[in-house]
């Protein structure tokens, strides 16, 4: 992460911090008395500003577009008390709020082009001949990002004011701050995709070939059993190659290694023996898509498709708590723990554990580096992963929220 993102981190977080201690003395003055006290002038004002600002965040955490500009701009043009503001783009005036727009519009964007390529704000005299239009001055501050300069706010005021200028130099910069937050997010968004496009892309193609190698084994001898199992392939194709969802429910994906597992004994028969033991309350949990699949697949990769022998592979959900624990094992040949080591590292070829990195820089991302993969293994002892899932987890979501409209 960059400099520039960890300043907009550390800025959002004071911010907060200052709002949260605003917000306290509020309420325990109100659990005091009678009459809700807002403090003094000096706390009543701090208060409105942040709150102001709170309510102009969420719209920019979506990114520079008309419809944030438009709902970001009558937050911010109270909070800075001018007669207009408007916030533009490197092309175009994305909204405006205030009067004078009718004839000042068209002129801004000649001078946001030399704040675009200076970096620098400007404060101006603005051009206009009509006598009861209170725009006179302007102050024009460069909205920047990790790409530079993305547009500019520019706010009208009725005379030259040194504090209309710092003041507009510092909200630009909140905003600033809150686009680079909307780009980190939409990175991670980004990345998880990718991610998850490389786990699909893992799902071996020698898998499906043998899978329907196997059914089409029991077209003539056994056609139901061929038919359940082609119903069995077609639900798995679909729920790992779906597209929307960065998340899933525990249910969802226990089904799909059953799913997985049915096509795998078809073809090694006895050889493979699976236990699942799962606990129904923790089957409404939610976890990252694809999250375990990979893990089954290495289980039955190093336990039956390296050895000559029957493998038992053992699937365990749990309630623990305010996690739930999740476990596969299977009695396979293992490997060396220093080459596991390596493997979740990225040291090694990825093909040497099907999906394993993988899944265990989603789970740090998500959840934080206490909840990567533990593994325990020897060479000949079989291998055992576990995976720790929050059952409450602020920010996760099945799929997005929907945007509140203002």
């Amino acid at each position: 992460m960059s400099g520039t993102l960890l300043a907009a981190l550390a800025t959002a977080g004071t911010v907060l911090l200052a709002a949260g201690f605003a917000l306290g003395r509020l309420t325990a003055r109100r659990a005091g008395r009678d009459v809700l006290d807002l403090g003094t002038p000096l706390e009543r004002a701090t208060f409105h500003t942040l709150h102001t600002a709170s309510l102009a965040a969420p719209p920019l955490r979506a990114g520079l577009t008309e419809d944030t500009a438009r709902k970001a701009a009558r937050r911010l043009r109270p909070l800075l008390g001018t007669e207009a503001l408007c916030l533009t783009d490197r092309t175009a005036v994305l909204a405006w709020d205030g009067p004078g727009g009718d004839h000042h519009r068209d002129q801004v964007m000649e001078r946001v082009a030399e704040v675009l390529g200076s970096w620098r704000g400007q404060s101006v005299r603005a051009a206009c001949d009509q006598p009861d239009c209170p725009l006179r001055w302007a102050v024009i501050a460069p909205l920047t990002g990790e790409e530079g300069v993305l547009g500019a706010l520019v706010a009208y005021g009725s005379r030259e004011s040194a504090v209309l200028a710092r003041a507009a130099t510092e909200v630009a910069r909140w905003v600033s701050v809150q686009l680079e937050l909307a780009e980190l997010d939409r990175s991670r968004t980004r990345l998880i995709e990718a991610e998850i496009r490389a786990l699909r892309a893992q799902i071996s193609p020698h898998f499906i070939f043998n899978s329907l190698a196997a059914i089409a084994s029991f077209v003539r001898t056994d056609p139901q059993r061929a038919r359940e199992l082609l119903l069995e392939f077609a639900d798995f194709t679909r729920y790992s190659f779906r597209r929307h969802g960065e998340f899933t429910q525990l249910a969802d994906e226990l089904r799909s290694i059953e799913q997985y597992l049915a096509l795998a004994g078809a073809r090694f028969g006895d050889r493979l023996q699976v236990t699942l033991q799962v606990a129904p309350e923790v089957l409404p949990v939610t976890l990252p898509f694809l999250c375990l699949q990979p893990l089954v697949e290495n289980a039955v990769k190093h336990g039956l498709e390296d050895s000559r022998t029957t493998c038992r592979v053992t699937i365990a959900a749990q309630d623990a708590g305010a996690e739930a624990v999740v476990t596969v094992e299977d009695d396979g040949v293992g490997m060396d723990p220093a080459e596991l080591r390596a493997v979740l590292a990225g040291e090694r070829p990825r093909s040497s554990g099907v999906g394993l990195p993988n899944v265990d820089e989603r789970l740090r991302q998500v959840y934080g580096d206490d909840y990567g993969l533990v593994a325990e293994t020897g060479v000949g002892a079989g291998m055992k992963v576990t995976v720790r899932i929050p059952k409450y987890h602020a920010g996760v979501h099945r799929d997005p929220p929907a945007p509140v409209e203002e």
